[in-house]
């Protein structure tokens, strides 16, 4: 019964990555590119004949934001992968990533 306990525990933890890496960045692309068309204003929202809504800077930095978020998990998904093909792990026991070797 021990070894069920074991496989649903690593089930649910193979679970939560795939939602966040599998579906959670590509939402949060969405969400970028969706707040740069409301940060740009003009033509990217609904506006009355003639009036062309102004700009809005929340917008563009809720995108730039939310890309970095993207760009920064696919960097270091490659820093992973790459670490580990040279025989090295990459550690979190500093505030930031660090790539060190096996023991």
């Amino acid at each position: 019964m021990h070894n069920v306990g074991l496989a649903l525990d690593g089930a649910w933890r193979v679970l939560i990555a795939g939602l966040i890496l599998g579906a959670g960045l590509p939402a949060l692309f969405a969400v970028g590119v969706r707040s740069m068309a409301y940060g740009q204003g003009g033509d990217a929202e609904e506006h009355a004949a003639g009036v062309a809504p102004a700009p809005h800077p929340v917008g563009r930095l809720i995108g730039v934001v939310c890309f970095l978020v993207v760009v920064l998990a696919v960097g270091l998904g490659i820093t992973y992968i790459v670490a580990t093909g040279f025989g090295k792990v990459l550690s979190f026991d500093h505030v930031y990533p660090t790539i060190i070797s096996k023991h």
